[in-house]
Order: C-alpha cells, then sequence, then structure tokens
C-alpha cells in the first residue's frame, strides 16, 4: 500500500469546533474496533462483489475487475490487522472509515466507490454479527473443554463417595463422579442459549443502510450468500433496529453461563476448605498471603464470583439501552459494542482458567470418606423399611422419630446401591464423551467454514 496519508473527511468533524465532541462521540472505537477489522473487510468485499454484479444500470457502480482490486487490498488490510499492524486514527472515528480511507490511498477514487448503497449503520451490524458468530463458536469450544476436564475428575474419581448436600447440610450418598459430571451437564447445557443467540447473530442486515434502504437496485441475497448467513434480514427498518439485539442477546447467555461457572466456583472453594478438604486446589491457582505464611488462598474461585457478577451488570447495561429507545437508529447504540466485547472476553478468560484449574484438582479420597455421619444414610434406612413392607410415610417417620438409633453404615455399600439412571452407578460416561466431543465438532466445524468463506471473498 502507499505511503500517502490522507485525512478522512468524517461526518463529525466537518461540522463540530470542539474537539470533546469528538472524543465524546468516537469513545472507544478506535480500539474496539481492532477486533472487528477482517471481518469489517469480508462484508466490504462482499457488499463490492455485488454491487459489480448489479443489473439495469447505465454505467456499473464498480466493474468485476474493479472489484477484484478491492477484495486484494481488503486482503492487505486483513495481513495488516492479523499482523497487529492496522490502526484507527480519532479522525478515522471507526474501522469503517478507517478501512475506506485506507482503500482510498491505495486505490484511489475506486476506493471512493467501496461505501455506495451502504450506512456505517449496517456496516456495524454485519460487522458485530460475523464477529460474534465467530467468537460464539469460540465460547462453546471453550465450554466444551471444561466440560471435558469435569467428566475427567469424575470419571477418574469413580464410585469415590461423597456426602451430597442441599441447604449445604449432609443429606444423601453421592460420589465425586455425580458431582463433578453434575457440573459438567449444567456447563454442556448453556449451549442451547448461546445456540439461540448465534441463531440471532446469524442474520444478514447489509443492504438495509440507515434502515430504510436505497434507490439503488440491491440483490441484499447475494451478500446473505457470500457472507453465510442463514437468511436475511428483511426489512430494512427493522434490520436497523436489531442493532443492541444481538449483543442483549449473547450477554444474557454469557450471563446465564456465568452463573453456572460461579456455582462450580463456589463448591470447589467450600470444598477445598481444611474444614472439608475434599480437594485440593493446584497451588498454581492459589495465592499466598503477604503476612500469613500458611495462607493458600483460591483467589482465581473467588474472582469467578465477582466476575459473574460484572457480566450480569453488563446483560442488564444492554437490555437498559434498548428499553426506552425509539425505532430507528439511535447513536447509544453504539455501547452495546463495548459492552458485549467485556462480557464475551470475561467469559472467555473464566472458562479457559476454569478448565485448567479443575484439571489440577485432587481428590482426598479418605477425606470424602470420612465425612460421612450416620445421619446421611437416614433416608436409605427408611427405604429399606419400604422395601420390607412399610409404607413410605410411615418409615419416614419412623426414622425421623428416632434418629439417634442411626449408626454408621459402609459409604462406598451406599453408593453402590443406587444404579438407575444418573445416579451413582448410572452415569453415562459415553453420553458425556459424546455430547462433549459433538459440541467441539460442530463448532469447530462452522468456524473453519467461516474462515474459508472469508479467505474465498478475499481473493
Amino acid at each position: 500500500m502507499k505511503a500517502k496519508r490522507v485525512r478522512s473527511k468524517c461526518t463529525v468533524t466537518d461540522r463540530t469546533v470542539d474537539p470533546d465532541v469528538l472524543t465524546y462521540t468516537v469513545g472507544e472505537d478506535p480500539v474496539l474496533d481492532l477486533e472487528l477489522a477482517k471481518w469489517d473487510c469480508m462484508g466490504t468485499a462482499a457488499h463490492v462483489t455485488m454491487l459489480s454484479e448489479l443489473k439495469g444500470l447505465r454505467r456499473p457502480i464498480v466493474t468485476k475487475v474493479e472489484a477484484a482490486k478491492v477484495r486484494r487490498e481488503l486482503a492487505k488490510v486483513v495481513e495488516l490487522s492479523e499482523a497487529g499492524k492496522f490502526t484507527i486514527r480519532e479522525d478515522d472515528q471507526d474501522v469503517h472509515m478507517a478501512v475506506e480511507r485506507m482503500l482510498t490511498e491505495s486505490l484511489g477514487d475506486l476506493g471512493k466507490k467501496i461505501h455506495t448503497g451502504r450506512s456505517r449503520n449496517d456496516q456495524v451490524a454485519v460487522d458485530v454479527r460475523l464477529h460474534m458468530k465467530s467468537e460464539i463458536l469460540a465460547v462453546e469450544r471453550e465450554v466444551s473443554d471444561l466440560a471435558a476436564a469435569l467428566a475427567q475428575l469424575g470419571f477418574a474419581a469413580g464410585t469415590v463417595p461423597l456426602v451430597g448436600r442441599t441447604h449445604l447440610q449432609p443429606a444423601m450418598p453421592s460420589t465425586v463422579e455425580m458431582w463433578a459430571t453434575g457440573h459438567a451437564e449444567m456447563v454442556l447445557d448453556q449451549i442451547e442459549n448461546l445456540e439461540a443467540a448465534y441463531r440471532l447473530a446469524d442474520l444478514n442486515p447489509l443492504g438495509s443502510a440507515a434502515g430504510y434502504g436505497v434507490p439503488l437496485p440491491l440483490v441484499r441475497a447475494r451478500t446473505t450468500a457470500l457472507l453465510g448467513f442463514s437468511r436475511t434480514l428483511h426489512n430494512c427498518f427493522g434490520a436497523s433496529m436489531a442493532r443492541g439485539e444481538c449483543e442483549a442477546s449473547l450477554l444474557s447467555a454469557l450471563a446465564q453461563l456465568m452463573c453456572v461457572l460461579s456455582r462450580l466456583a463456589e463448591d470447589l472453594i467450600l470444598f477445598s476448605m481444611p474444614e472439608f478438604a475434599y480437594f485440593r486446589l493446584p497451588r498454581a491457582y492459589c495465592t499466598g498471603s503477604s503476612i500469613m505464611p500458611q495462607k493458600y488462598n483460591p483467589d482465581v474461585l473467588e474472582l469467578v464470583r465477582g466476575k459473574t457478577a460484572q457480566v450480569i451488570g453488563l446483560a442488564t447495561a444492554a437490555l437498559s439501552l434498548l428499553h426506552a429507545m425509539p425505532g430507528g437508529y439511535n447513536r447509544d447504540l453504539q455501547d452495546a459494542k463495548l459492552l458485549y466485547m467485556k462480557g464475551l472476553s470475561t467469559t472467555r478468560t473464566t472458562l479457559r482458567i476454569l478448565a485448567k484449574l479443575v484439571a489440577g484438582v485432587e481428590v482426598d479420597a479418605a477425606a470424602c470418606r470420612a465425612a460421612f455421619t450416620p445421619g446421611v444414610f437416614a433416608t436409605d434406612v427408611a427405604l429399606r423399611k419400604v422395601a420390607a413392607g412399610t409404607p413410605w410415610r410411615d418409615a419416614y417417620h419412623e426414622v425421623r422419630d428416632h434418629l439417634e438409633l442411626l449408626g454408621a453404615e459402609d459409604c462406598d455399600a451406599a453408593v453402590k446401591a443406587k444404579r438407575h439412571e444418573g445416579t451413582c452407578l448410572g452415569i453415562d460416561r459415553a453420553l458425556y464423551r459424546q455430547r462433549i466431543a459433538s459440541v467441539r465438532k460442530s463448532a469447530e466445524s462452522r468456524a473453519a467454514a467461516l474462515e474459508k468463506r472469508r479467505r474465498a471473498l478475499m481473493k
């Protein structure tokens, strides 16, 4: 690309004299938009290709030869972005104008044509949706990694008895495997929420321009096909209003996922306390004290709880942006980008660090067995009376009214007596392996297809 620098003709700087207005309206876009650079180039490549194929015009807006030149230059922009050399100046305002500036510097008047028939409103909307699709698939891969670590922890522990608790009080015999795979299942179930957010993001807003279309024979179905969206957002006005909806949907899914992770973190904190000592946390994920030499603090797990609160707050902020907003585009929608990118970053980091932490957890089988007291077997005793012919409610009262008669029992035998689906000896390991593999395969194949499509557009 040529080194010549050209000042961007920005819509804000041309009309304002107070530099604080530019800073205030641009916000953090010059930093946040760096993540959108390759997706902006992908959207532009599709748009220019579609423009070069339009029928019924007196003369082509962009010829097919010119479109090919633009795509090659866009590929160079992506290379700069991937090398960390792509920058967005404050007078660019955002990634869209930065890319247009670079194309104009290298292609002259041809670079000035790429914005024909679109607005920064539909540009940023398509960029965010492409970015979001890629990021959701990355989250799903990381979900599968954490679920795999939890499942492996459970499989390795097998039938090591663990006191099952309700209200934090000793309740019934359980196993470490039930505990670990139970958390794995909760994590995997969050895929449903992520997929709902993915389906919402998988709709093409390009061609809606500022929300009312343009007097050109755009073929929106063509960019939908080129970009790999499942369908076009049909109504241009609706496509404009959908900005922020995707961000709020994904943040809601991430907040629910983080709540599940926070409960896992809390269990690990409790069960690794000296008073329980069922588990030993890996030292690499704990910290010491500046004054107390013996301290071994689960700081990482405590931060999971705190960061969960942050993501819940981000989801609430995104919904609050939308709740009183009039129809059409409004500038405060810009803030949704910061919210969802922060939520994504926090959730993905949490998933990765938890997978590593869980992989290093050690189970103290002796401590697990030592925690069993006679009361934990109360329900089992009542059910043995039922098996001998006593009605359930009578058996329940007999045991409850004479708890002092309960004695110590073999906790290993107790857990081995539970064999129905989903209980101690009824854990279907193949089911977990299949679900984890399915999530990973689906996410990886779709991510590969998206990347293949992006690279193909740059040729």
